[in-house]
C-alpha cells in the first residue's frame, strides 16, 4: 500500500468551522510528516519575531532577559495567529524531559496548538490540558459521582487507561512549551495519544490505547472530538487558572493515595496526596511537601502500576 493510499480523512475544514469562533484567525494543517509538530510551532513563532535564538521554556518560566518589544519589519498581529499542526506520522516527537514519545501513522494522534496566551499564574496548566482531553474522551455523569473513570491523569502531564486504583497504562502525553513573540508570548500545547493497538517492546508504563474504550476510535474523530474542549479549556484557564478544577482533576487523580518515588534526593519516596490550587503535587514523606512540575519526576512504587 502507497502512502498516499494511507492518508486519512481530516475533515479540517469542518473542524476549523467549529474552532475559529473559539479562536478567531486559527489555522488548521495537517502534515503527512513531519519531525515534532511543537518544534515546528515553536520554530515559525520564532522567525517571526526574527529571534531565531529566543529561548524555548515550559510554562512560567519566562525568561527575563530584555527585549524589543516590537515584532520586526512592521509584522503585527498575524505574527501571533492561533494553528492547530497535525501530522500523520510524527518522527522525532518529544516528551517531557526530553524523553522520545513513540508514534506510528494512523495508529497515533499527534498535534500541536499554538496560541498566544496570558493567565496571571501558568501553574497548572498541563493538568487542566490533560483534564480537557480525559472529560472530552471519558466524560463522567455528575450524577454519578462514584463512578470509576476509564482515564486516569498521571500527574503533571500524561493521560493513562485506568485498570484499577493507582494501576494503569500510558495512554497519551503533553508537552507544553512557550516563547516569546513581541509583546505576546506563544503557547505550544503538544498532544500524543494511542488509538489502535501496537506492539511496542520495553514500555515499564505499558501500552493503552482508545480503542479498548471505543472500538470505533480513529485519530480524526478523536481530534474532532478533543480539539473544542482543548480550545475553551484554554481560555478557561486563561481567565481563571487551575484552581477551579482542582477536584474535577481529583477523580481522575491516578496516583492519589498511592506510594510514589521521586527524583528529588530530599525526597526519594513518600504517598500522594492530591494537588494543590496551583496544581503542585502534594507528597506526604514525614511533613507535606508539594512538587512543583519543573525537573522532578513521579513514578508510581513498583508494583503498584
Amino acid at each position: 500500500m502507497t502512502e498516499v493510499q494511507q492518508h486519512l480523512h481530516w475533515g479540517a475544514d469542518a473542524l476549523w468551522a467549529r474552532l475559529e469562533p473559539l479562536l478567531p484567525g486559527i489555522s488548521v494543517e495537517v502534515v503527512a510528516r513531519c519531525e515534532s509538530t511543537n518544534t515546528r510551532l515553536l520554530e515559525r513563532a520564532r522567525d517571526s519575531a526574527g529571534q531565531h535564538d529566543a529561548p524555548v521554556t515550559r510554562p512560567g518560566e519566562l525568561d527575563t532577559l530584555s527585549r524589543d518589544e516590537r515584532t520586526p519589519y512592521g509584522r503585527r498581529v498575524v505574527d501571533i495567529q492561533p494553528c492547530l499542526l497535525v501530522a500523520e506520522h510524527q518522527t522525532r516527537g518529544r516528551g517531557r524531559l526530553g524523553r522520545d514519545w513513540v508514534a506510528s501513522a494512523g495508529a497515533s494522534l499527534t498535534f500541536s496548538l499554538a496560541l498566544p496566551l496570558a493567565p496571571i499564574d501558568w501553574s497548572g496548566l498541563s493538568l487542566a490540558v490533560g483534564l480537557a482531553l480525559a472529560e472530552a474522551l471519558d466524560p463522567l455523569a455528575d450524577e454519578q459521582p462514584d463512578a470509576e473513570p476509564r482515564i486516569a491523569l498521571k500527574w503533571p502531564n500524561d493521560l493513562w487507561l485506568a485498570d484499577g486504583p493507582g494501576r494503569g497504562r500510558k495512554l497519551g502525553g503533553i508537552l507544553i512549551e512557550t516563547v516569546s513573540v513581541g509583546r505576546r508570548r506563544m503557547c505550544v500545547v503538544g498532544v500524543g495519544l494511542n488509538v489502535l493497538p501496537q506492539a511496542i517492546a520495553g514500555l515499564s508504563h505499558g501500552y493503552g490505547c482508545l480503542q479498548e474504550i471505543d472500538p470505533g476510535a480513529s485519530a480524526p474523530a478523536v481530534l474532532a472530538c478533543i480539539a473544542p474542549p482543548l480550545v475553551q479549556a484554554l481560555r478557561r484557564f486563561e481567565a481563571e487558572g487551575f484552581a477551579p478544577q482542582r477536584a474535577a482533576f481529583a477523580r481522575r487523580d491516578l496516583l492519589r493515595g498511592q506510594n510514589v518515588t521521586t527524583t528529588l534526593a530530599e525526597l526519594p519516596e513518600g504517598v500522594a496526596e492530591g494537588v494543590d490550587a496551583r496544581g503542585a503535587l502534594r507528597v506526604r514523606a514525614g511533613g507535606l511537601h508539594h512538587l512543583v512540575s519543573g525537573e522532578v519526576s513521579v513514578r508510581l512504587q513498583p508494583g503498584a502500576a
